[in-house]
């Protein structure tokens, strides 16, 4: 029995180093893949940006990772957003040098990284802190501060470890490495509130197609932060979408992760209604999370609303009173029992 533990113990630790210096060898070359073609198209005044010269020509800052993103079409807000508004903001920002004009290459940046939902997004919701602060950009790449906890909870295992976890003890592990509950509750209400956000905000409506724990991460003072907004989509694009794509079955209407549809037989096409709106995915994400070590005068309550709002179906603008009911419900259950406390 000794043997068969120190066995398993070493392949663990040899899986790690190899699984550690591997994606460490691949996202340098990555990066510097990602840099020379970038800076290359700077060099030739094809693109500029505030973030060029330091990234091109002082050398002063490093990709550590670099995200290949091929969008399939143009990113889209709803039919309610401020287009005015969301112009204005748009212009300001792509006058990187700030001399009152867009010159070419500026526009050729700012136009690649509107392709980008997750750009978008980043650009709409700067004001409520939801999304790192944007630094800078140089191409169809931006720059944002960087969020010291890059994971809701959970830690990242190579694949070859994965395979032997059983899935029960895999759920428990996730909740080891978390803060303690008061800050967890301060996190879960940074996640509720994106998702207000994100239901028809100045800039049209989103869905929310990736809700799980890598997704989101948090800074030092516990402000949740989207990590990986690429499946936070604009809902008119996604409606589009999905009106186009063939299905057989139910199963065949899914967009990213979790933003199923359902297929409507008589013309084998896919409604463009979500079946579960974003707060019920959010709830489900934060079920194990904040259940586990709350206080005994809070758990039950805390585990009825969780369990009502992830049973929210159909999308919410069809369910909008119940909606935000459930969701003011949850921030002021959470928010009176840390009120009081430092991490408030």
């Amino acid at each position: 029995m000794k043997y068969l533990f120190f066995s398993w113990l070493a392949v663990f630790v040899g899986s790690w180093i190899v699984y550690v210096e591997y994606s460490s060898y691949t996202e340098l070359c990555r990066g510097h893949d990602c840099k020379n073609s970038i800076c290359d198209k700077y060099r030739k005044g094809v693109i500029d940006g505030s973030a060029c010269s330091s990234l091109c020509e002082k050398d002063s800052l490093y990709l550590g990772k670099c995200f290949s993103a091929k969008p399939n079409s143009q990113a889209k807000v709803g039919d309610q957003a401020n287009l005015s508004d969301l112009a204005t903001l748009v212009l300001s920002i792509a006058d990187a040098n700030k001399d009152g004009h867009i010159s070419l290459p500026e526009a050729h940046s700012m136009w690649a990284l509107l392709q980008l939902n997750e750009f978008l997004l980043a650009l709409v919701l700067q004001e409520r802190e939801h999304t790192p602060r944007l630094l800078g950009f140089c191409g169809d790449l931006y720059v944002v501060e960087k969020v010291p906890y890059s994971l809701l909870y959970g830690i990242s295992l190579p694949w070859v470890i994965e395979v032997w976890i059983p899935a029960g003890l895999r759920r428990s592990m996730d909740q080891w490495f978390t803060p303690s509950w008061p800050r967890k509750a301060k996190i879960s209400i940074g996640l509720l509130e994106l998702v207000e956000d994100v239901f028809h905000g100045t800039f049209g409506s989103f869905l929310m197609c990736d809700v799980s724990a890598t997704s989101f991460g948090y800074n030092n003072r516990h402000d949740l932060k989207v990590m990986d907004a690429r499946y936070i989509v604009p809902e008119a694009m996604f409606q589009e979408d999905m009106r186009e794509l063939h299905c057989d079955a139910d199963e065949d209407c899914l967009y990213g992760v979790d933003c199923h549809t359902s297929c409507d037989l008589t013309k084998h096409r896919c409604t463009p209604e979500v079946t579960r709106p974003n707060l019920a995915k959010a709830c489900g994400a934060l079920k194990d999370y904040i259940l586990r070590g709350a206080p005994s005068d809070v758990c039950e309550e805390l585990e009825k609303q969780l369990y009502a709002c992830i049973a929210l179906k159909g999308s919410a603008e069809h369910m909008e009173i119940e909606h935000s009911l459930i969701l003011n419900n949850l921030k002021t259950l959470l928010w009176k029992k840390i009120s009081h406390t430092k991490d408030s």
